[in-house]
């Protein structure tokens, strides 16, 4: 084990992110692994946090940031519903811990990308100020504007998450349009109308019958029925223009890679909408709409994975020489 010394200790507590930068280098598959965990972990969060609400757990844990006036942590007598909001407090330490490691593999990486490191610091940030915003949604008990507010800043967290997971997987050039401004222009629009999609259900959750808690909470004064079909339209808005851009990218011959990702969004979306008519004709039972929750956090990362595709950065453009000519004559390229 290498000496440390006292002025490597001192940097280290200065600037521990620049100490491990200058000691370690990650592979680019451990740099992708990172950024992919950090994904990973922000769609579970999704999943337990729509958990907690479907059974009535919400307020399980009273108070914030401590679970009760008395306890840090959920106590036996607070019985199941404690132990599940309690345990979906704790899975955001091991977001925070996801997202420090993509933090410290970006920084790592040489040659040092200053992009990767801003997108790793833009998720802690949002993790930390969607924290405070769960715990402002205990202290007004359930409140759905609150409610859909806090799905929505982790819905940018799964934006700012793929992003940078995709941008792992690119050198750091400019990027290169695989596509024309027609076909570019179309995508925008369908990522705005998936957004629309993603707001107007978070209305359909705060309007409808599963508040999140046992106790008498306040719901959002619109007809749920109503929301529903404005959502199920939307639903098919986005369909309909995922299948047209199909098309269109076949009809322009586009690189496999958009036309890849728009197939995969269109699967999604379709059994995401199978998914959604069950449940709304079943009496919405807690198992199809924590899918559907889950469903939801897919359909978007799909959908900017499209928008990712659109262009590309090469690798060998990021500060790597290029092999000189001598030693290229005579290989195929």
């Amino acid at each position: 084990m290498p000496n440390v010394t006292r002025a490597d200790a001192v940097a280290a507590v200065r600037n521990p992110l620049a100490f491990i930068a200058a000691r370690w280098t990650p592979t680019p598959r451990t740099v992708r692994r990172a950024a992919l965990a950090a994904l990973v972990m922000s769609v579970i969060i999704v999943v337990t946090g729509g958990a907690v609400r479907l059974t009535g757990s919400g307020l399980g844990c009273p108070t914030w940031p401590k679970c009760t006036d008395d306890s840090l942590t959920a106590t036996s007598e607070m019985g199941l519903h404690g132990a599940i909001e309690f345990g979906n407090r704790m899975l955001t330490y091991v977001l925070c811990a996801a997202v420090g490691w993509a933090i410290i593999a970006a920084r790592a990486t040489k040659p040092y990308r200053r992009d990767l490191t801003r997108l790793g610091w833009a998720q802690f940030w949002i993790v930390m100020s969607n924290a405070v915003l769960g715990g402002i949604v205990v202290l007004v008990g359930l409140n759905p504007y609150t409610v859909a507010a806090h799905f929505v800043a982790t819905s940018a967290l799964i934006a700012v998450a793929t992003v940078m997971w995709q941008r792992t997987r690119e050198g750091d050039s400019a990027a290169r349009p695989l596509v024309g401004k027609a076909v570019q222009q179309l995508v925008w629009v369908l990522v705005a109308a998936s957004v629309l999609l993603i707001l107007v259900g978070t209305v359909v959750t705060g309007a409808g019958p599963h508040a999140g808690d046992s106790s008498e909470v306040e719901r959002m004064p619109l007809d749920w029925e109503n929301v529903t079909k404005l959502h199920a339209v939307l639903a098919w808005v986005v369909v309909t223009l995922t299948f047209a851009l199909w098309f269109v990218l076949k009809a322009v011959d586009a690189p496999k890679g958009p036309l890849n990702r728009t197939r995969d969004l269109f699967l999604i979306l379709l059994a995401q909408g199978a998914i959604g008519y069950v449940q709304y004709f079943t009496d919405l039972p807690e198992l199809l709409v924590g899918a559907h929750m889950l469903g939801s956090a897919l359909v978007w990362i799909a959908t900017l994975r499209v928008l990712l595709a659109l262009r590309e950065r090469p690798h060998d453009e990021i500060g790597i020489p290029e092999p000189v000519a001598e030693a290229t004559v005579g290989t195929r390229a």
